[in-house]
């Protein structure tokens, strides 16, 4: 039962039947079995796919359809008010029905605040991150994601009985959910939520609903309070069942043992008639599978990753003015072993800078890549180019050929393949379970920089947590584009906002970062100089070897990363003596050093013009070039590794015999 003024979050495994159950209370179909009563509720149902718009309609003309009952009768009374001014009689029948029609009209206007329709679909576009001046432009110009907001404000605006929401925050930036949160805040009725946003639901539910199994299960709390209620009924459920097993093993044993004795015919038959009304417990659900996957140990990066002395970004407008995304931002600096979050409003610059990370964008400014840098990312529209002829399996196994078939059926289990769905052909799948092998692909890969652009958009809660988990283990750098704030607030040490032509960057994880602009203290960091941070790091006195830097006793995982730094240490050390440059002259030294210098210059030149048509999304419009772009693009990634490698030792055995 659906009560007024819930908050319900609608949480269960993926498969499970949200989406359906939400559609069935929609009445977009019957259902097989029963009926559902809506005791005169208006119910309204967000989808998580959009529908085709005419072509001439604009954002602010479709949003209002919300209000497309006071719109018919604002209509009418324009009619009404174009027949009264053109009619001579005003003695006439026709006259005196149009005048009563339209007081009934007018009043009824007055009643529905008409006026007031326009600024308030412009407040909800706004804060569902729209400008002024999208507002008359063509809704057929948008993005999915983008029709996606003008379907939530339509919703919000016709303000039904039950608000079905499937993944609203799905298409939404951080600041557009901040808006979201307080205007369900104050929805006078009562909403229904299916989200992977934990964040989002601790926030919005006060009941959570598990469907699982077929079944229901009513929490009173919000998801928080359902994962610890859920252990406590858990156990609960299995010591009952474990009880009554055990009971009823006894019952029998005792049928069985006395069935033919006279003496005890009484007893025999009470204790049957027991079992038969017995009440059976359900046994407990079958604990998750625990599916975890660690990233490929990546190359050493050097200290500096990448470097924005100073950076500006202009693009000219329909009308040719230039817009400015970045105006002389920076400095900016990616140091080994960052962790950092990309936030903003979307139409900020995001996108634009993650490309820029990449090498394929240009702007007016200077990008440099320290040493040994391999990087590689993630985009949502990187899943058109995979092989659809393809498995998932096969997808994978060409990123990863040093990996085993039950590491990579582990990793694709994390991303929600089982069984046989890894041999299924790319081809069947939809467009979310290609965005998942396309993002299972990326992180197969053994690159020491991930930029990773929405990479928790189609994944459940509990994948989410796999995914998070593999980051805080993750020994190298990476960048991620994310509205999850549960899942930033986990993996990230630094926040980057982009904001108004330059990135603020914030020390900490998401809650730091909100704290900071809540309590006014956010001040804009600048990025030390080379020369002070070896200052800095000259005037820092050594911790001991029991001791973090921060002074207090090491942790466990300060310990195994210096045991793993040390023995990655040792093992440089045997391979250097097992060098095959070391068995060379020093003409021949000389020669492969400058053969491998330049092959390793064309090498990363090309990586990099690869990287920049692959980061452009209409290089996907066309499939079959798209699949061919990426086949190159990570056999030259995989080419440049092995250089690197190459280049090392020859470098590190000529600077030995002192011929640089």
């Amino acid at each position: 039962m659906i009560r007024i003024g819930k908050r319900y979050g609608l949480v269960g495994p993926n498969g499970a039947g949200k989406t359906t159950l939400l559609r069935l209370i929609a009445g977009e179909f019957p259902p097989d079995e029963g009926s559902i009563a809506y005791a005169g509720m208006s119910v309204g149902y967000l989808k998580q796919e959009t529908e085709e718009v005419a072509a001439h309609l604009t954002v602010l003309d479709e949003t209002m359809q919300a209000f497309a009952e006071i719109l018919a009768l604002e209509a009418e009374e324009h009619r009404l008010i174009e027949f009264m001014d053109t009619e001579p009689n005003h003695e006439s029948d026709e006259y005196v029905k149009a005048m009563e029609t339209f007081n009934s009209v007018h009043d009824q206007l007055q009643a529905s605040e008409v006026h007031l329709i326009k600024p308030r679909t412009e407040a909800v576009l706004s804060g569902l991150g729209f400008k002024e001046e999208d507002f008359n432009r063509p809704l057929s110009t948008f993005s999915g994601g983008w029709r996606m907001r003008v379907a939530l404000a339509q919703l919000l605006l016709r303000a039904p009985d039950v608000l079905l929401l499937d993944e609203p925050t799905n298409h939404l930036d951080i600041d557009s959910i901040d808006w979201l949160e307080e205007y369900l805040k104050a929805y006078p009725g009562t909403v229904v939520l299916v989200s992977h946003d934990r964040y989002f639901l601790d926030r919005m539910v006060n009941t959570t609903v598990e469907l699982m199994q077929g079944q229901l299960t009513e929490y009173a709390g919000n998801y928080e309070f359902y994962l610890q209620d859920r252990i406590i009924r858990r156990e609960h459920q299995k010591a009952a069942y474990v009880n009554q097993q055990k009971f009823i093993a006894e019952t029998e044993r005792f049928i069985e043992r006395f069935r033919s004795k006279n003496t005890k015919a009484t007893q025999v038959q009470s204790r049957v008639k027991s079992l038969a009304k017995l009440e059976k417990v359900a046994p407990p659900p079958a604990d998750e599978a625990k599916i975890s996957f660690r990233f490929p140990e990546p190359p050493r990066s050097g200290r500096t990753v990448i470097e924005f002395p100073q950076f500006s970004k202009s693009y000219a407008s329909d009308t040719g003015a230039p817009i400015h995304v970045f105006d002389n931002a920076g400095p900016l600096r990616i140091e080994r072993g960052d962790k950092i979050a990309l936030i903003g409003k979307n139409g900020a610059g995001k996108s634009t800078f993650a490309r820029m990370l990449l090498g394929a964008e240009p702007f007016d400014g200077e990008r440099i890549e320290g040493y040994n840098v391999a990087m590689t990312f993630f985009a949502q529209h990187q899943a058109e180019s995979l092989d659809r002829k393809q498995t998932p399996l096969d997808a994978l196994r060409s990123m990863a050929e040093s990996r085993s078939e039950t590491e990579l059926r582990t990793l694709l289990g994390a991303f929600l393949f089982s069984g046989d769905d890894v041999f299924k052909t790319i081809g069947v799948l939809s467009g979310g379970e290609r965005s998942r092998v396309a993002l299972a692909r990326t992180l197969a890969s053994p690159a020491n920089l991930l930029v990773l652009d929405e990479p928790t958009n189609h994944l459940d809660i509990h994948s989410i947590g796999v995914l998070t988990e593999a980051l805080r283990q993750y020994t190298g750098t990476f960048v991620l584009v994310s509205h999850d704030r549960h899942f930033l607030d986990k993996v990230v040490n630094k926040v980057w906002r982009v904001e108004d032509g330059a990135i603020r960057q914030f020390d900490g994880n998401f809650s730091d970062y909100q704290w900071q602009v809540e309590h006014g203290t956010a001040k804009a960091y600048t990025a030390p100089s080379a020369e002070n941070s070896s200052s800095a790091k000259a005037q820092t006195p050594a911790s001991s070897s029991n001791t973090s830097p921060g002074g207090g006793p090491k942790t466990k995982e300060q310990k195994r990363l210096e045991a793993e730094e040390r023995a990655k240490s040792r093992q440089k050390q045997i391979q250097k003596s097992q060098s095959k440059s070391a068995g060379l002259n020093n003409f021949k030294l000389k020669n492969e050093y400058t053969r491998v210098t330049t092959e390793l210059e064309k090498t990363e030149q090309q990586t990099k013009k690869l990287a920049a048509l692959l980061a452009d999304p209409d290089t996907f419009s066309n499939p079959s070039k798209g699949s061919k772009l990426l086949a190159d693009f990570e056999a030259a990634q995989k080419n440049l590794v092995s250089l690197n490698k190459e280049w090392e030792d020859l470098a590190s055995e000529m600077g030995t015999r002192g011929l640089e």
